[in-house]
């Protein structure tokens, strides 16, 4: 009999290009994960994600969802994925479904963290998990700015992908900034997110906080949706995908 099945993961993006599959390469999550359930079920399997991680990008709590006949309970899935996944893709839970549930199509909010090193000096062990900044940054205007950012927008400006008939609206419940040393952590709640949306985010933030735009400037970025309004595209391995939300 055939199941739904939903697990949540936490991978080091470090090493591969990105979530979804390519016929260009293997080195995928989405790849790695479908190869190996694929020959755990004995079928053809396809695994459906809460959303598309691009290259170098991190995730605490991805959630998936999978079809599969197998006489294995969830704890023995999540067991044997775990024993022949690479080390650095880990499953925390596998759970049953109900036969509607999907990944993408029923989340219904997400969490993102960014990490900035607001430092001139090179961080070795955190390199992987961490984007550097070295311009001293204005902690006022930057939490001016997310108050900008917060709410039901059209964030058009603010994504490197054009959608043509898709809508660009999000809401951003909430942006919380935390300081640790000379670590910057950046979190953002929404509804859901545009391609490049947070790392393009955290770019005008660092931008408006080194003094080369204003916290004003966001409110006509949401005006003209001019992609040139807004700040540069913050490095992958500074975000991770924390948590996905589901009714």
């Amino acid at each position: 009999m055939v199941k739904n099945y939903k697990a949540i993961l936490q991978y080091e993006g470090t090493r591969y290009q990105g979530w979804q599959k390519q016929t260009t390469t293997e080195n995928t999550i989405q790849g790695k994960l479908e190869a190996l359930l694929t020959r755990m079920f004995g079928e053809k399997v396809e695994v459906h994600a809460s959303g598309r991680t691009d290259a170098g990008v991190h995730a605490y709590g991805q959630v998936i969802s999978f079809l599969g006949s197998t006489d294995k309970t969830p704890e023995e899935i999540r067991d044997y994925m775990n024993r022949y996944l690479p080390e650095d893709i880990g499953v925390l839970e596998v759970k049953e479904a109900g036969e509607r549930f999907h990944a993408r199509l029923n989340a219904v909010g997400k969490v993102y963290r960014y990490r900035v090193l607001n430092s001139t000096l090179p961080h070795i062990f955190e390199r992987r998990y961490v984007a550097v900044y070295p311009e001293k940054l204005d902690e006022e205007a930057i939490r001016e700015a997310m108050g900008y950012l917060q709410g039901a927008h059209d964030f058009k400006a603010f994504t490197a992908k054009k959608n043509g008939k898709k809508s660009t609206i999000r809401t951003i419940e909430e942006i919380q900034l935390k300081r640790i040393g000379e670590e910057w952590q950046f979190t953002f709640k929404g509804d859901g997110f545009l391609y490049h949306m947070v790392r393009i985010m955290v770019g005008t933030l660092l931008e408006i906080g080194s003094g080369q735009r204003s916290p004003e400037s966001i409110p006509e970025a949401f005006r003209t949706g001019e992609r040139a309004r807004t700040g540069f595209l913050a490095p992958a391995q500074g975000l991770a995908l924390m948590e996905v939300f589901y009714h």
